[in-house]
């Protein structure tokens, strides 16, 4: 058995352990540090300190922590129930204003924290009770819920964009300019969708009592005033000084965090035991995301020593796909990866595999990962493991099946796919402002 042959073995026993429950990090370094002493003996253990240090000494990576620092602090600073009270109150006679009120919570609130868990979390204890408590119908409520708290994975400042450009080499504020029309296409169409729904079949969402929807404007004005703008400006700002090349992504996310502390203590909300516990959690994930990114450097270096990409590139060419083909049969795997495996495995494990064979058909590493990022959305949305309606699952009530919650997540599953092909068709959508910002 050649070396190739050797790495594509690597990769097959690194899906069954997975399949079988090993810890994903350790069973990277594992195999990789096993083949590679198999095929390169002493010189992988050299390999595996220079992987690992280059990894450490990623300044792209350090913006990882401050931003997950930052939608720590305001999760807990209780700004998302004024958020999504204020657009309530805004929305007034909206045809299913507490379920669009919802998506554009969770919109806004995706853009300070990249969190899926964390915002499903928060909009199923704040959001879905009061949906059900108006008579919204279990399952759009339900999907509602699922489908908004997964747009933190497109829309910037997204930790998976961080992500995916320290693996394809990709400039973040490129990526993060591709990904913020097709992240607002997508809320958007979620959005589109429940209006439409709701004025169609009113009884899937009741209208709010009189007192609830006849407020001054006044009132209206300034609950926006003190939740919807500063919770904006703090975004755009960020968001600006990176677009607009004021800031790099790590400097961009430190002022975004101090940002989140005043506009905690602006609040009254900041107190020792929220930042402790937030500081904790930040350092629980970023650990998590730091490791498996060492695990997948020193598993991809050492399947790229062996020659594993040359029997996949040598398949996928002998099939003879077009560039159209060839992203779709990409996209399949990808959304098939999304069932067994957390989005990050996904990017630092298989999309290396894909990255050598973007040039040989002329395929933009940039719109290849928004492609990816919208299609990620899926892997949080259909069964059978699908993390965003279990998130749901454990704080709903005890009437609301998983079955129920299941259903209502299918239409906007729907909606993302139409969203890829919009853009594929469209690729203006994802490229025009990184041209424009970036030429």
């Amino acid at each position: 058995m050649g070396n190739p042959e050797l790495g594509v073995v690597m990769l097959v026993l690194f899906i069954v352990f997975i399949m079988l429950g090993f810890p994903i990090a350790f069973t990277l370094m594992a195999l990789g540090v096993g083949f590679g002493y198999w095929a390169m003996g002493d010189t992988v253990f050299n390999l595996v300190v220079q992987r690992t240090y280059s990894v450490m000494a990623n300044d792209v990576l350090v913006s990882i922590p401050l931003f997950i620092f930052m939608g720590y602090i305001i999760e807990r600073a209780n700004i998302l129930d004024k958020l999504f009270h204020s657009i309530q109150l805004a929305l007034g006679n909206v045809p299913g204003s507490l379920a669009i009120a919802t998506l554009a919570t969770c919109a806004i609130f995706a853009t300070a924290t990249g969190i899926v868990g964390a915002v499903v979390t928060l909009m199923g204890l704040l959001a879905f009770p009061a949906m059900l408590r108006a008579g919204y119908d279990v399952k759009l409520s339900a999907g509602v819920v699922c489908a908004g708290g997964c747009l933190g994975i497109l829309i910037p400042p997204s930790v998976m964009l961080i992500l995916y450009g320290a693996t394809a080499g990709v400039s973040v504020p490129k990526l993060y300019a591709g990904a913020l029309f097709p992240g607002l296409l997508l809320a958007g169409m979620y959005m589109l969708y429940v209006l439409i729904r709701c004025w169609l079949n009113p009884a899937l969402a009741p209208k709010l009592p009189k007192e609830q929807t006849d407020v001054p404007w006044t009132t209206v004005a300034w609950a926006l005033a003190t939740s919807f703008f500063p919770l904006t400006l703090l975004i755009m700002s960020v968001l600006g000084a990176i677009f607009f090349g004021i800031a790099t992504p790590t400097e961009a996310a430190a002022v975004g965090s101090l940002g989140s502390l005043i506009l905690a203590a602006a609040y009254r909300s900041l107190s020792y035991s929220k930042v402790k516990e937030s500081v904790i959690l930040t350092a629980r994930t970023s650990a998590m995301v730091c490791w498996l990114f060492v695990g997948s450097f020193i598993f991809s270096s050492i399947f790229a020593i062996l020659g594993g990409h040359e029997p996949i590139k040598s398949l996928v060419t002998a099939l003879n796909l077009s560039p159209t083909m060839f992203l779709i049969v990409a996209q399949i795997i990808i959304f098939i990866l999304g069932w067994p495996l957390e989005w990050t495995e996904i990017i630092v494990i298989f999309v290396p595999i894909f990255l050598p064979l973007l040039e040989f058909f002329k395929i933009d590493p940039l719109f290849f990962g928004i492609l990816i990022a919208l299609n990620i959305q899926t892997s949080f949305l259909s069964p059978p493991v699908a993390m965003a309606p279990f998130y749901l699952k454990g704080i709903a009530p005890p009437h609301v099946t998983i079955n129920q919650i299941f259903a209502g997540v299918m239409p906007y599953l729907a909606i993302v796919l139409f969203a890829m092909v919009v853009v594929y068709v469209f690729p203006g959508i994802a490229l025009w402002l990184p041209k424009y910002l970036y030429g």
